[in-house]
């Protein structure tokens, strides 16, 4: 898909590196039967969630200097 964007609104390679790692946590942070044993709780950390928050950020603001 964001091969088809126009080169003017490609993400940076590492804008596409956050967001396969934030998609590494969909369903895993979701879903409790995901991981054999243990609720999702137990497999993530604060910096986990800290870092996926920065991604975050950094991908809306990406978007949004694109489309304002």
């Amino acid at each position: 898909m964001l091969e088809s964007l126009p080169e003017n609104l490609k993400p940076p390679a590492e804008m596409i590196d956050m967001a396969k790692e934030l998609d590494r946590h969909y369903i895993p942070s979701r879903h409790p039967n995901f991981h054999p044993e243990g609720a999702p709780l137990d497999y993530y950390t604060r910096m986990d969630a800290e870092r996926a928050i920065k991604y975050v950020g950094e991908i809306i603001g990406f978007v949004r200097s694109k489309i304002l």
